[in-house]
């Protein structure tokens, strides 16, 4: 990023400005005028009141100058006599004229503006017309004023006009430029007393537009018009009513605009906007104490920072695009009299005792308050000089600690000539440390003092040791060579060398502490601003370090330290503390401990939402107490402390009972919701809210931390957990119990224990192999790279590795409504009864674009609003939709019944987080899915997907150990796709554009792409808009919310015959392994409230009954999607069960490798098979009556007609002839064909009345 600047007063009124790649003070170059204030903007430019109460701009100068270009146009009408004249009819314009003719705008009238601009050339004639040059002269012709000109003279051509031009150029550069103000149109009535730049980025603002604020003496706010890069003067100023007299007024660069009244209250403006950069109304804001009123205010970008009268600093919390005025005050650490905050939201501040400047540190976008405050050390450059002369001294060797050692040639003068010596001393030659009193003189110390440690010295009166020979009483008197001060040969011996060379004490402060600033080494400082000064958060300044050329120790004046003696110091702590602790210890260790168990208890103050009517966020405060017991087993309690009638209560929830933390998505909070499986059957979770987003993280780490503990739930999810995402776009994850796919008394599923993964996610997609895939809103493919945690959880709950930044771009959309008007056509204003001219796609909200803001704090704008021409049912030319009313059926093209039309505006926004996620590139993918097998599955993993523009695609490469894959696949169609789903045995199907139903032949391994497309037609009237495949079972859903089950799927047959409805109020659907039913609903209600997006799960899924008896509701709402397809965790049997089992042998096929069944028959080979090449051979697989049919796995089957079926009782695949069936020993073939009851293997076949094997007929 390039280096800007930082601008600041000090007590004199002298302007200097600190780069941010630069260490020293420069000062302004036109050091003239004296200031009281400065603003300085980002586009290189500082207002400025100085001491005679006029206000002045300084722009830098720059490559690109700025220009205007004057216009004024001559005009003629023909006339029989003499042609083109310019005597005009009475009617008509003026002859010298601007563009629309109705003011008189002759050359010589077209004046400066003020006198920092300048012209550069005269007056010359435009010829160009529309990019065209015109004949010479440059003359348009026309019939009449005003009417369309062209370049061409005709017949008819009454009149004619041509341009001239001029340009002045601003010339007043890196000067302070006055601005003019005696010929406004209305006379100020007082001087100025405070001023401020911004609103450079105020949303759709043009590049280099300025918004200046300023107050007078007499409390009125005034704003600058028409303040712009090409007019960085402004034209005039316009009085702003206020309810109160102004004291000081801060403007952000964006809509944030508050000021300070006399009363100290703080006036917030509000309905800022590109329309009306002067805003529409005014908020009161109470100070944060009522007998301290605010005295100055800061603003920047979501922050506000006060000073009260008695020099408190506070910051005010809750400020963002949506709430201005913020919720409450912070008391800051500090005495302030002035206080900016800049680009970025960092903060500057002026110290009320010693003028210091100082700078706040660690503020970041998730802490916005900062860490602490840090001086600034730079000096002037004025000073360089001073610290010359220091630096010379140090390299001489006249410095060593605290003392001076005097040598040269000539010789030294005595004690009577020391003051007049110390007179003629030039302030360029002390050293910044040296101490003066009261009257400018040094302190002298001519006593002599040991030397210091550390510090070898050649000098020939002292011994090998380094003590003086010399007798320090007999010593003469101190001499002080300042004529030799800056010394070239230090080395040289002093003529004086048997005695001990004096010394001269700096007078160090007490305790050896850091020496406090004086006006003459440090500026004291009045005012500064950072509007134009961007500091990065990790940026490394030169500003907090002093001058070079002095070590350390001469820095903070402390002797310096040798390594040895560090060391030395080091060791001898370490043994004083060990001896003390060991005295200590030794006097209790009789005793047995006390406490048995610890506690600890985190507090803090947040919002609640709370129960009761009127439902309202409450200021609580909140505990969370965390304890281990005697067993080692951590549990945590969080309190929620309110009051409520003057009496103080409380609730608690116990965290081995919380299911899920979920941030929910509010535009103008930072909240979060705790459910239990109370409150999820309630649909009333316990919602709480922080200040600041790093607030909300904190809390949502911490609990999420505890929760995880007491269930012991750590590190990476399983291969067979299920993963989820809401609306917000947070990705969540649980671990599946055995017992939630049990036939018989399932665990409800609002018992899951759900904790966040960390990343942004649209739609994810599981493998039980330990393969996901995840879509993010802009289509962006990521997955899964084994590590957990990221974004908001760091330390303990997110793993150090495998973390990486993710980003994510969605679009907000509005829409724009007009109504169809007899005199002027479609307008803006409609019938009282219809939606807003502005609104959402319902048209119930109104949305217009200065108040549409991101979906969250989280998301930033990152384009301007445009229109989009994508919208289903297309648009016209300019992206309008008709209809013939409110609401309908639209379409893109105009009939003559339609009497309304809507256009939609879209605007993308960003999220940057961090999370266990890998982009996959190149292509932009709409949907995913992976096949459904379990972990002990071998072979590369099936994986399909649909490109954002419809080509559906086949994964190359994927497996565990690469789950990226290598390649794409392109897979051929007719038409556009935007849902996919692969299920057990490779079967794909897919739903189109147009909302019906394929399914793909012919896929295997080693064909993975099959070999064409079989269309399935939707239900009757309805459009599909998603599908899931599991093991044997076909879901989809349609555009109303209907789910939808397709019957007659064999694998003779595996397109099916026909729809049956299931449920209805489903968003999405996702079917597992074991053909397991889990879907989104879109509305639940429960006992206290009703959600949206909430999380179900198919009961009574059988064999017999594929499509199951009800519905189990688990956690919401909010939720958006779920993958339940790497669950494949059975239900261990019960005794009941296993005792309904026909026995082991009873059930074992002809290839079971036993000996009493004798020399394994050869597998039966059809005569076509349905699904690969005729002729292939049927190998047997894993139970008796499971085959592998061409290229055909189906578990468990039967033999029809010479033909596998699948078995709809077990839809697992075992690898071992002879095992017994999962089920209760009964298979069943679901197509109603025959039923062969289990038992031998030549069973009465009802249909044929013959005996069957499993593979042929007898």
């Amino acid at each position: 990023m390039p280096a800007s600047v930082l601008w600041a007063v000090d007590l004199f009124g002298r302007v200097y400005t600190l780069s941010t790649a630069g260490q020293y003070w420069e000062a302004c170059r036109d050091a003239k005028l004296e200031f009281k204030r400065v603003s300085a903007a980002m586009q290189q430019c500082c207002w400025g009141i100085a001491a005679d109460n006029q206000v002045y701009v300084y722009v830098c100068a720059s490559d690109v100058p700025i220009r205007c270009r004057e216009e004024a146009y001559e005009n003629q009408r023909w006339n029989p006599v003499g042609g083109f004249c310019e005597k005009l009819l009475p009617s008509d314009r003026w002859p010298w004229s601007d563009v629309s003719g109705l003011q008189h705008q002759p050359l010589e009238g077209v004046a400066l503006p003020s006198p920092h601009w300048e012209w550069e050339s005269d007056w010359y004639v435009d010829e160009n017309f529309g990019g065209e040059p015109t004949e010479k002269g440059g003359w348009t012709y026309a019939m009449d004023f005003p009417a369309t000109y062209t370049k061409y003279k005709k017949w008819n051509s009454c009149v004619r006009r041509r341009k001239w031009i001029r340009y002045r150029r601003y010339k007043s550069r890196d000067t302070w430029a006055k601005i003019p103000s005696k010929d406004d149109p209305k006379e100020l009535p007082d001087p100025f007393n405070d001023l401020s730049v911004g609103g450079w980025e105020i949303t759709d603002e043009p590049v280099g537009r300025l918004s200046v604020w300023a107050v007078s003496l007499q409390g009125k706010v005034w704003y600058r018009e028409d303040v712009s890069r090409p007019n960085p003067e402004g034209s005039s100023w316009s009085l702003v009513d206020t309810p109160g007299e102004a004291v000081q007024i801060s403007c952000g660069p964006h809509d944030l605009l508050w000021a300070t009244l006399w009363e100290g209250q703080a006036l917030v403006r509000e309905g800022i906007s590109r329309h009306n950069p002067k805003g529409s109304s005014w908020t009161i804001v109470e100070p944060p104490v009522a007998e301290n009123g605010i005295m100055h205010i800061s603003v920047g970008v979501s922050v506000v920072w006060a000073i009260t009268k008695d020099r408190k600093v506070w910051f005010r919390r809750g400020i963002n695009s949506h709430n201005p005025c913020g919720t409450s005050w912070i008391e800051m650490v500090g005495e302030m009299v002035m206080i900016s905050v800049g680009l970025n939201d960092q903060v500057w501040g002026i110290a009320c005792e010693d003028r210091a400047m100082y700078f706040r540190q660690g503020v970041t976008p998730s802490e916005l308050s900062g860490k602490t405050w840090k001086v600034i050390v730079s000096s002037r450059e004025s000073d360089q000089s001073h610290s010359g002369s220091s630096s010379s001294l140090l390299s001489a060797g006249c410095f060593f600690g605290d003392e001076v050692r005097g040598s040269g040639e000539s010789p030294a003068p005595s004690d009577a000539d020391v003051p007049s010596e110390v007179g003629r001393l030039r302030p360029d030659q002390l050293h910044p440390a040296d101490s003066l009193d009261s009257k400018g003189s040094l302190t002298l110390d001519p006593r002599p003092g040991p030397p210091k440690a550390g510090v070898e010295e050649t000098d020939p009166a002292r011994g090998p040791g380094g003590e003086s020979q010399a007798d320090p009483a007999t010593s003469p008197p101190a001499e002080l060579p300042w004529t030799n001060i800056d010394l070239k040969e230090p080395s040289r011996a002093s003529s004086h060398t048997a005695a001990e060379p004096p010394r001269l004490s700096l007078s160090l402060l007490p305790g050896g502490l850091e020496e406090q600033y004086s006006t003459d080494d440090h500026p004291m400082w009045a005012w500064v601003s950072g509007g134009g000064c961007a500091v990065e958060t990790h940026a490394t300044l030169k500003w907090f370090s002093a001058q070079s050329g002095l070590c350390p120790a001469v820095q903070t004046l402390v002797p310096p330290m040798t390594p040895a003696q560090t060391a030395a110091w080091r060791k001898q702590i370490f043994q004083q503390l060990t001896e003390r602790t060991k005295r200590e210890l030794e006097n209790f260790r009789h005793y047995e401990q006390a406490v048995e168990q610890s506690v600890w208890v985190k507090t803090g103050a947040l919002q609640w939402w709370c129960d009761w009517k009127p439902h309202k966020w409450v200021d609580v405060r909140v505990a969370l107490e965390q304890f281990m017991g005697h067993d080692g087993v951590r549990d945590s309690i969080l309190f929620i402390y309110y009051v409520v009638h003057e009496e103080k209560k409380y609730i608690h929830l116990f965290l081995n009972e919380v299911t899920v933390l979920v941030p929910v998505l509010n535009e103008a909070k930072h909240s979060f919701a705790l459910y239990t499986p109370e409150r999820t059957r309630q649909r009333w979770p316990a919602c709480l809210a922080a200040a600041t987003e790093q607030e909300m993280n904190d809390w949502l780490a911490l609990l999420s931390l505890s929760c995880c503990e007491s269930r012991k739930v750590h590190g990476r999810p399983s291969p067979q957990a299920i993963w989820s995402v809401t609306c917000k776009g947070d990705i969540f994850v649980s671990e599946p119990s055995p017992d939630l796919e049990a036939p018989e008394h399932p665990s409800p599923c609002d018992q899951m224990f759900w904790r966040q993964m960390g990343g942004h996610l649209q739609v994810v997609e599981a493998s039980g192999r330990g393969v996901v895939w995840g879509l993010g809103y802009d289509h962006t493919a990521w997955v899964y790279t084994g590590g957990y945690g990221g974004g908001c959880f760091q330390g303990l709950a997110s793993s150090t590795s495998n973390i990486y930044t993710q980003s994510d771009v969605k679009c907000v959309y509005i829409y724009e409504n007009q109504r169809w008007n007899p005199v002027t056509g479609y307008t803006s204003r409609g019938l009282p009864t219809d939606r807003y001219m502005w609104s959402d796609a319902s048209g119930l909200q109104e949305r217009t674009k200065a108040s549409t803001k991101p979906p969250s704090p989280q998301w930033t704008w990152v384009s301007d609003w445009y229109v989009d021409f994508s919208i289903p049912g297309g648009t016209d030319q300019e992206g309008w939709q008709y209809a013939s009313d409110f609401p309908a059926s639209y379409r893109g093209y105009k009939t003559m019944k339609d009497f309304v039309r809507r256009r939609c505006w879209a605007r993308k926004c960003r999220l940057v987080t961090s999370g266990p996620w890998l982009e996959v590139a190149p292509i932009a993918l709409g949907d995913v899915s992976i096949i459904p097998e379990s972990p002990g599955a071998e072979g590369s993993i099936a994986l399909w997907a649909v490109s954002d523009k419809g080509d559906v695609l086949c994964r190359l490469g994927v497996s565990e150990l690469n789950p990226a894959g290598s390649s794409w696949l392109h897979v051929g169609t007719d038409q556009p796709f935007t849902c996919v789903s692969v299920g057990a045995c490779h079967q794909v199907w897919a739903v189109a554009r147009d909302g019906s139903a394929f399914y793909r032949g012919s896929v295997s391994p080693s064909q993975p792409a099959g070999d064409c497309w079989y269309h399935i037609p939707s239900p009757p009237k309805q459009r599909l808009t998603q599908v899931s495949v599991g093991q044997t079972s076909v879901y989809a859903l349609d555009e109303n919310g209907n789910l939808w089950y397709r019957q007659g799927i064999t694998p003779s047959y595996p397109q099916g015959s026909s729809w049956e409805h299931v449920s209805n109020n489903v968003r999405k659907v996702s079917v597992g392994p074991l053909d397991q039913v889990w879907v989104i609903a879109n509305k639940v209600q429960g006992s206290h409230s009703l959600s949206r997006g909430t999380v179900c799960h198919r009961m009574g899924v059988q064999p017999h009954e594929p499509t199951g008896q009800g519905w189990d509701y688990g956690i919401g709402g909010g939720w958006d999607h779920i993958s339940i397809r790497a669950n494949a965790t059975r239900a261990p049997r019960t005794g009941s069960q296993e005792a309904s089992m026909p026995p082991q042998d009873t059930i074992r096929g002809p290839w079971a490798p036993e000996e009493s069944q004798g020399t394994s028959q050869p597998a039966y080979v059809p005569d076509e098979a349905p699904h690969g090449p005729p002729g292939r051979r049927a190998e047997h697989c894993c139970l008796s009556s499971c085959i592998l049919l061409g290229s055909q796995l189906w578990p468990q089957a039967l033999v029809a007609d010479g033909f596998a079926q699948a078995c709809a009782q077990d839809g697992a695949v075992r690898v071992g002839a002879g095992q017994r069936c999962a089920g209760d020993g009964l298979c069943l073939h679901f197509t109603r064909q025959f039923a062969l009851t289990g038992g031998d293997v030549g069973s009465i076949c009802p249909k044929r009345g013959t005996k069957k094997l499993y593979l042929g007929t007898l």
